[in-house]
């Protein structure tokens, strides 16, 4: 069932916002953490010359 803005009551819609706020802020925090990390970012430089090289699976070959 899809609940629409106008049917919800204003706690409802505020008590939506603050988790839509609150999930994106932790997004972006994780981010951010994650590229403070050298092993993460060289993973990601090493991942990208794979990819460049050709060396990558196709999804059928992983499973």
């Amino acid at each position: 069932m899809v609940t629409k803005v106008s049917e919800m009551t204003i706690e409802e819609l505020r008590e939506l916002i603050s988790e839509s706020v609150r999930s994106s802020v932790e997004d972006i925090m994780e981010d951010f953490l994650a590229l403070q990390s050298e092993n993460y970012i060289r993973s990601i430089e090493e991942a990208r010359e794979e990819y460049r090289k050709g060396e990558v699976k196709s999804f059928e070959e992983l499973f």
